[in-house]
């Protein structure tokens, strides 16, 4: 069986066909059953971001479960394979682990080195978890991915200064703007993401910070937080009229500002310009919106122009981070490897265990006459010679493990003893 990985993301697939392959929270569980059903799948995990939808597997065929995979994303966004299989990307074994770890430590990411990613394959791990789809393989990737993207956050300066989507949004917004400072900003979505960008509004000396969300409640809690002041949707449309910048994340699954709300709203802001910043997947401000008078919109791809301009200043803790990361798989591979042959030597030595001992029976009327001590030192002979006959197999096997050879050595030492 093989760990697999399938996905597209924002290098290898426009925003707009990442937007079609999305996969929201509520919609995540029946996503993971309907993967983990599939015929060659026998664990999964879901891991959907802004800028990635990934599905890993354990694969019981490859290539049947790469069949499985790429047909639920053709499923998931209703379109027929030659609309999306080019944007895939597979990834199995060492590489999917290396993948991963890339992922969870930011290297993947639009902007490298965010820490939100890290928090979002902690999530997709434990709601697979939770629905029962994933197993001891995929439980020993994803617990050794969270301990790699720790070690490189804590080791490099990878997640110095711009280090989230969030952040990286308010920096391009007050660059385009020019300062933050004064400037009156309607924030719509409350969630993770969401937070981030009023913080760091408020850090940039934003003069008033309103709060938008589906539940109000929670808008309520983090304008709070800030001192910010909370709105219900419904009064989004008329705050518009007045603030300088519209920053949005929320989770909805089709767009919240369509093209006409904003015309409307430019009608009464006497020329006033309005810089949106939208950083949802999928996105919650229709496109057109952009052809409006006096609306500059803002997007992810925006956003990664934007972060790679800044990649260059990082590019020494990027290789630093990169070289963990090698490391990291190396460790986790001699774990795996050490892991996978674990059944087959304990079944090993079992059986020498048990010949030793039954010998020791079938000779325990020769032996009657013998006095504790002689019994111990006949018991410590036999268990060392055992010892020392299994010591070479067994290193040789475990250094073998997840070869050619490895495999070769494991089926014929289950031949040789009947294990």
């Amino acid at each position: 069986m093989s760990v697999v990985v399938i996905g597209l993301n924002h290098r290898t697939a426009s925003l707009g066909l990442l937007e079609r392959m999305a996969i929201d929270d509520a919609s995540l569980p029946k996503a993971l059953h309907d993967v983990v059903t599939r015929q060659d799948v026998s664990e999964a995990v879901v891991l959907s971001t802004c800028n990635r939808t990934e599905v890993y597997v354990v694969a019981e065929r490859f290539h049947g479960a790469f069949a499985d995979v790429r047909n639920f994303f053709g499923e998931l966004a209703f379109l027929p394979p030659e609309g999306y299989a080019d944007h895939l990307y597979v990834h199995y074994d060492d590489e999917a682990a290396r993948h991963l770890f890339r992922v969870a430590a930011g290297l993947d990411s639009d902007v490298v080195g965010e820490v939100e990613v890290l928090g979002q394959v902690r999530t997709a791990w434990q709601r697979s978890q939770e629905e029962g789809t994933v197993g001891p393989q995929l439980n020993m990737l994803f617990r050794h991915a969270l301990e790699a993207g720790k070690r490189v956050r804590s080791e490099t300066g990878i997640s110095r200064h711009i280090a989230s989507v969030s952040t990286a949004a308010v920096a391009m917004a007050g660059e385009r703007l020019g300062t933050l400072d004064g400037q009156r900003i309607l924030v719509l979505g409350a969630g993770e993401m969401g937070a981030g960008m009023v913080r760091a509004l408020v850090d940039a000396g934003a003069a008033e910070v309103m709060v938008a969300n589906r539940t109000f409640a929670k808008a309520q809690e983090l304008a709070a937080n800030v001192g910010g002041r909370p709105l219900r949707l419904a009064d989004v449309g008329s705050a518009l009229a007045s603030v300088d910048l519209l920053m949005t994340s929320t989770g909805a699954s089709s767009m919240i500002i369509e093209h006409g709300d904003v015309a409307g709203v430019m009608a009464a802001r006497d020329g006033r310009p309005l810089l949106i910043v939208d950083v949802a997947l999928p996105r919650d401000v229709d496109p057109a919106v952009d052809s409006v008078d006096g609306v500059d919109l803002l997007d992810m791809d925006d956003l990664r122009a934007f972060a790679d301009a800044g990649l260059r200043e990082r590019r020494r803790e990027v290789d630093s981070a990169g070289v963990l990361v090698d490391a990291e798989v190396e460790r986790f591979v001699s774990v795996a490897q050490a892991r996978e042959v674990a059944p087959l030597v304990a079944s090993l030595h079992e059986r020498a265990e048990a010949v030793r001992t039954a010998e020791l029976r079938r000779f325990a009327g020769k032996l009657s006459s013998l006095d504790d001590r002689d019994r111990e030192l006949v018991e410590a002979l036999t268990k060392g010679v055992v010892a020392k006959l299994l010591h070479d197999p067994t290193l040789v096997l475990k250094g073998a493990a997840g070869s050619a050879r490895g495999e070769r050595l494991a089926d014929a030492l289950r031949d040789l003893f009947d294990l």
